[in-house]
């Protein structure tokens, strides 16, 4: 069973670099477009698995999704083209964990710059991108986590994504065993930044990178 956080613009190059034939379901964090703009391209796992993706979101995600891809949900019967992705939507709610091919998941709700959105949190493994602030009660619900993938976008100040300082300032209260940066920015030097990082936290902190595999 593989599930896919989101959907973004490279999504086609990132699966088949990676391999990747089949998904059971895909989790939407939000809608920005670097998270879904890769939505149409879920249509070749129609045609590997014969059948529509499942898709899960919340509420609000998926009437923008919706709204987005209007021609997936509202198809035109004129089109003479290629047939619109075939997406099967669920809809989640926020701290409520739910079943998706055989994995319990839980919806993080973080703060990023003034909305909400999710991360999810899979048994010790939690995932939590495009974040400026992490409630209280979110921190309760990763307790125990022992693999944390989080916002780190870069040395300075960001108003919607933690800088590094504030990230590793999270880590230390979610206290996992280890932790990963994400969502890193281009001026971010990868060699230089991942020893300070280290040497930050003892090693408990790394950045991560295209093709990083991690095993729980």
């Amino acid at each position: 069973m593989r599930l896919l956080i989101d959907a973004g613009p490279d999504m086609r190059q990132q699966v088949l670099r990676a391999g990747i034939g089949e998904i059971s379901a895909v989790l939407i964090t939000h809608t920005h477009a670097d998270h879904i703009f890769g939505i149409d391209d879920l249509r070749s796992f129609n045609f590997t698995s014969r059948a529509a993706v499942p898709l899960y979101a919340t509420r609000e995600s998926m009437a923008e999704i919706q709204r987005f891809f209007h021609y997936i949900f509202v198809p035109d019967a004129d089109y003479l083209g290629s047939k619109p992705p075939k997406l099967l939507l669920h809809e989640f709610c926020p701290e409520e964990p739910f079943q998706v091919a055989g994995f319990e998941v839980t919806p993080l709700p973080v703060v990023h710059g003034h909305m909400q959105v999710m991360g999810f949190r899979f048994g010790d493994l939690a995932y939590i991108t495009d974040c400026s602030s992490i409630p209280d009660k979110t921190v309760e619900l990763l307790r125990g986590v022992k693999t944390l993938v989080l916002d780190g976008l870069r040395e300075r100040e960001h108003p919607t994504h933690f800088n590094h300082a504030q990230a590793l300032r999270e880590i230390d209260r979610i206290a996992p065993e280890k932790a990963y940066l994400t969502h890193v920015t281009h001026d971010v030097l990868y060699s230089e930044t991942n020893a300070r990082l280290q040497q930050r936290s003892q090693g408990r902190v790394e950045l991560a990178y295209d093709g990083l595999v991690l095993e729980t």
